[in-house]
C-alpha cells in the first residue's frame, strides 16, 4: 500500500489558510479567527477529489524574517510540512495586494524545488475577474487561482490543479515477497535500538534523550526467515505534551509508516507498564487494520516477570500476540521474525464461502440473532472481500437488527475457527441485493 501524498497549505499569516484547508476538507478542524497566528499546531486531514486520495496540512503563518521566538517556531513547522509535501498551496490574500512578505514566502517556497501553487484568497465576487489578481504574477510562481474560502468560489479549479500535480500512485500489486514492518511505539522506548540490534549495525542514531528520531527511516534487511524492510518512526507523544516543533509531524510520519507497513511491532517499555499513550499508540495500528504484535521491550530490567507480557496488550487488541524482549541484550529479538511471518500469513488468509458460511450456520444455532419489536434478524450468507485485514460481508435481512454485541460474538466464532491470530478483522453487514 503506498502513502497518500501531501499537500500542504502556507503563506504569511492571517490570508485565510484555515479557512481554505476547512473548506478543502470539508469540516471544520481548524481554528479560524482574524488575529494572525492563531494557527501553531498542524492539522491535517485526507481528501478525495476526481479519484485521487491525498491529505492536505494546514501550517501557521509563514514569516522568512524575524527575531519573534514563536513566529520562528510556526516557521520551523511549516518548513516541515513542505519538505514531507508533493504540491505547496501559497495562499495570498487579495485585498492586501502583493505584500513583502508574500514575495518572502515566495522565494522561500521556491527554493524547496516543490510543485508550487498560487490560490489568491478572499476572492469573494462572481461573474468578473478582478484586476488586481495580475499582481500576484510578479511572485513568479505560476499562475493565480482566484478562491473563496468561505463562499467556496475557486476551489474546483484548485483542487483540479493540486491532482493534476500529484505523482502518479505506485503500483505495488507486482511487489516481491518482503515484508514491511513498522516499528511505532512511544518516544524511548527502545524501537531505534531494536532496529539497530536487528541489523547489526548502528544504521539509526540512538539516544537516552526522547524524540532522536525524527522522520521514519527504511532498512533492508533479510535472514533465513525471510526479507524485510524495517521503517524506525519517531516517538508519538501525547497531544498535551507536545513541545517541540517536530512532534506534529511525527505523527504524521508515522501515520504514514503505519499506511506502508504489512506488520506492527508496537514496542512497550516494560518498566513504565501499558500506558495512555501506548493505547493511542496501539490505536493508530488497530484503525489502520495492520496486523501487529506488542513488543514489550526492556525486559532485562524486570525480575520476577513470566515472560509473556500479556498485561501489556490493550483491551480492544486482545487478538495480537506479545513478546517480551530486551533490545540491548538481545533477548528474544530471534523470535520476532517468527511472528512477523505468522501474523503477516494470518492477516493476508482467505477463506472460502463455503466453510464461511458453515461457521455462520453453527454459530446462529448457537446462539440466535437478536430481534427488536418482534421482527428477528435473519443472516443469510457470509463472503470474504478482502485481505490486510481479512475483511467479511454478512448479508441479512435487516442490517439495523445487527446490533454490535452480536457482531462481535460472530467475530470470536471467526477467529476460534480460523484463528487470525496478529490481525484486525473486518465485518461489513449488508442488507440482501445491496451491493
Amino acid at each position: 500500500m503506498s502513502t497518500k501524498p501531501i499537500v500542504a497549505i502556507v503563506g504569511r499569516p492571517n490570508v485565510g489558510k484555515s479557512a481554505l484547508f476547512n473548506k478543502l476538507a470539508g469540516q471544520r478542524l481548524s481554528i479560524v479567527e482574524d488575529t494572525p497566528g492563531v494557527t501553531r499546531d498542524r492539522i491535517y486531514a485526507d481528501c478525495e477529489w476526481n479519484g485521487r486520495e491525498f491529505r492536505i496540512v494546514d501550517t501557521g503563518g509563514i514569516e522568512p524574517k524575524t527575531d519573534d521566538a514563536i513566529i520562528k517556531f510556526t516557521r520551523d513547522q511549516a518548513q516541515i510540512a513542505i519538505e514531507l509535501a508533493e504540491v505547496i498551496v501559497l495562499v495570498c490574500d487579495i485585498n492586501t495586494g502583493v505584500t513583502a512578505a508574500d514575495k518572502d514566502v515566495a522565494d522561500y517556497l521556491l527554493r524547496s524545488k516543490k510543485h508550487i501553487l498560487l490560490a489568491v484568497n478572499k476572492s469573494d465576487g462572481t461573474g468578473y475577474s478582478n484586476p488586481d489578481l495580475f499582481d500576484f504574477y510578479s511572485l513568479g510562481v505560476g499562475e493565480p487561482i482566484a478562491v473563496s474560502a468561505v463562499h467556496g468560489h475557486g476551489t474546483g479549479d484548485l483542487l483540479d490543479e493540486i491532482v493534476n500535480n500529484l505523482s502518479e500512485p505506485l503500483d505495488n500489486s507486482g511487489e516481491d515477497d518482503t515484508i514491511k514492518v513498522a516499528v511505532i511505539g512511544k518516544p524511548n522506548a527502545g524501537k531505534s535500538s531494536l532496529v539497530n540490534r536487528i541489523l547489526g549495525e548502528q544504521r539509526v542514531i540512538v539516544s537516552d534523550v526522547a524524540g532522536t528520531t525524527r522522520d521514519a527511516v527504511d532498512a533492508e534487511f533479510s535472514n533465513e526467515h525471510g526479507q524485510y524492510v524495517f521503517i524506525d518512526t519517531a516517538g508519538l507523544r501525547r497531544k498535551s505534551k507536545v513541545e517541540e516543533r517536530i512532534e506534529h509531524y511525527s505523527v504524521l510520519r508515522a501515520q504514514q509508516a503505519i499506511e506502508r507497513a504489512d506488520v506492527c511491532l508496537i514496542m512497550i517499555d516494560a518498566s513504565e507498564g501499558l500506558t495512555e499513550q501506548d493505547t493511542k499508540v496501539a490505536g493508530l495500528a488497530h484503525e489502520a487494520g495492520k496486523a501487529s504484535i506488542i513488543v514489550v521491550n526492556k525486559w532485562d530490567l524486570i525480575s520476577g516477570g513470566n515472560g509473556v507480557g500479556k498485561e501489556y496488550i490493550p483491551d480492544f487488541m486482545s487478538y495480537a500476540p506479545s513478546v517480551t524482549i530486551s533490545a540491548s541484550t538481545g533477548l528474544r529479538v530471534e523470535k520476532l521474525f517468527e511472528l512477523i511471518n505468522y501474523v503477516y500469513g494470518q492477516s493476508v488468509t482467505r477463506i472460502t464461502t463455503g466453510l464461511l458460511n458453515n461457521v455462520l450456520a453453527d454459530a446462529v444455532q448457537r446462539v440466535q440473532p437478536p430481534t427488536d419489536k418482534g421482527k428477528r434478524l435473519k443472516l443469510y450468507y457470509m463472503t470474504q472481500v478482502g485481505i490486510q485485514p481479512p475483511h467479511f460481508v454478512v448479508f441479512c435481512n435487516d442490517k439495523e437488527l445487527f446490533h454490535f454485541s452480536y457482531q462481535r460474538y460472530l467475530e470470536n466464532q471467526i477467529r476460534s475457527t480460523f484463528g487470525l491470530e496478529g490481525t484486525p478483522i473486518k465485518i461489513t453487514i449488508r442488507n440482501r441485493g445491496e451491493d
